[in-house]
């Protein structure tokens, strides 16, 4: 007899950790991997007690099913989704639903969602944010595919999310690839935070000289106000944190950052809508140079630069500037990252809820701080913003940090301290704000050797070449825009 509300493919961590707080929300799970083994030990242990019933077959889970059937999977990325899609395809029936829980690639996404719509099956990915913790005891959820999935998969989705303030941090993101996009961006601004605290941390130890103790009080400082989040707390654990010999552990790791890929899809997909996320795209780069470390080690010995020097002013107040410069700098990369969304809305159709998108993220995920409530309430505000920079409290909040930011990353280049993400933020806001960029000599260089044409102030919209030399010729090549 069917019995089972959901079934949940993967039993890594992540897996076994959603299949239990499903559990506790009321829904019985049945589980299923492909190592069968792992199942009976999973039973047997973490889940004994609960409602949660196995299956030693992909036959067998489907036969446990209600109908609509909801499989869910939190496998690899890639290949393994789609074989697995492949074998579960003549088990199900039209109207079932298969979810990708996995961090795909929003573009296999798009092609499975419409691949499954051919046969009559449900497609859904979701991004899950929250790492085993959020896994376990309320994720941000990031569902999108299908929009007839939605009813069916809603009850148990906004059950076991994460809430804030008593609403779901989960919601419809939009069609086909959309969930697995917002959880692409969610990740490449979750690079640009870790990048930023980083370089706050750097100029704490470096240019001021504080001890592990003080940076990890100023981070629980800080945490008390507009920078509250889940990354800074968790910073201030890691900064005081001792091993077993009773020294500062952070110091003993290799300072050369892995990544998975999601803040470098970010990245090329913001290159490829020609949309300016600079502060994601030298997060990313920022961690292929700390993976150069025998390259740096040799580079330390040989290239001169600015020795840093102690600082010499008040040190208390250089702390309040650094906290202002991250704040200022934090605004820059959520503006761009919704800059992005709503490029990709455009581009794909997709009708995506950016106030949603914010409460989605303001629990259970990495990036959960208080400043995404900020950021829902200047989209409820005005649902038509096209950038966070021109909303009064974010354009207030950059006013009164902008000479603090600025102080910062003067301070840092005079120091010989590397703060790409600081000076990439505030070149974006320079940049954003003027009325007039050199990009005008460029087209007249594009011209000058191409022919590629350029518009005039006068007129635009007209595409003119000019004969720069007298003897290039009046011939234009094609006009590219980016």
């Amino acid at each position: 007899m069917a019995e089972a509300d959901i079934a949940l493919i993967g039993l890594a961590v992540m897996g076994q950790n959603l299949i239990l707080n499903m559990n506790d929300h009321g829904f019985v799970v049945c589980a299923y991997n492909r190592t069968v083994e792992k199942v009976d030990n999973f039973l047997a242990n973490e889940a004994k007690g609960t409602k949660v019933v196995g299956a030693k077959s992909l036959q067998e889970m489907v036969s446990k099913l209600k109908k609509p059937r909801r499989v869910m999977m939190l496998v690899k990325a890639g290949e393994a989704v789609d074989k697995f899609i492949d074998a579960l395809v003549p088990l199900l029936e039209k109207g079932d639903i298969i979810i990708d829980g996995g961090n795909s690639e929003y573009t296999d996404s798009q092609r499975r969602c419409k691949d499954l719509a051919k046969k009559g099956i449900l497609f859904v990915g979701s991004g899950v944010s929250g790492g085993e913790e959020g896994a376990r005891y309320g994720p941000s959820l990031m569902p999108g595919g299908a929009n007839e999935a939605w009813e069916h998969i809603k009850p148990i989705f906004q059950g076991i999310c994460a809430k804030a303030n008593g609403e779901p941090c989960c919601d419809w993101v939009g069609e086909d690839g959309a969930g697995h996009y917002v959880k692409m961006v969610h990740n490449g601004i979750e690079y640009g935070d870790m990048q930023l605290i980083g370089e706050a941390y750097h100029m704490m130890k470096d240019v001021l000289g504080m001890n592990h103790e003080e940076m990890s009080a100023a981070m629980d400082e800080w945490n008390k106000g507009e920078l509250d989040s889940f990354l800074i707390e968790i910073t201030a654990n890691i900064l005081k944190y001792k091993d077993d010999k009773g020294e500062y552990l952070v110091e003993k790791i290799r300072d050369a950052a892995g990544q998975k890929g999601t803040g470098k899809w970010t990245a090329i997909s913001a290159l490829d809508k020609g949309m300016p996320v600079t502060l994601i795209g030298e997060s990313v780069f920022a961690r292929c140079l700390s993976s150069l470390k025998s390259e740096r080690v040799e580079a330390s010995k040989v290239l001169k630069g600015k020795t840093c020097s102690k600082y010499d002013g008040d040190k208390k107040e250089f702390i309040e500037h650094i906290r202002k410069a991250l704040y200022a700098s934090k605004i820059v990369s959520y503006a761009q990252g919704f800059m992005l969304l709503r490029e990709a809305a455009k581009q794909y159709n997709w009708k995506l809820n950016y106030g949603g998108i914010a409460l989605m993220w303001r629990g259970g995920c990495i990036i959960r701080s208080r400043f995404l409530g900020n950021i829902k309430d200047a989209f409820d505000k005005n649902p038509g913003l096209i950038n966070l920079l021109l909303d009064d409290f974010f354009k207030d909040a950059i006013d009164q940090c902008q000479e603090s930011w600025r102080k910062v990353v003067s301070a840092a280049v005079m120091q010989g301290i590397p703060c790409p993400a600081f000076s990439t933020a505030l070149a974006f806001y320079d940049g954003y704000r003027s009325e007039k960029l050199p990009a005008n000599l460029i087209q007249a260089q594009r011209d000058y050797f191409g022919a590629h044409t350029y518009e005039l102030l006068s007129n635009p919209g007209k595409f003119v070449h000019t004969n720069w030399t007298g003897h290039g010729g009046n011939v234009s090549a094609s006009t590219y825009s980016a």
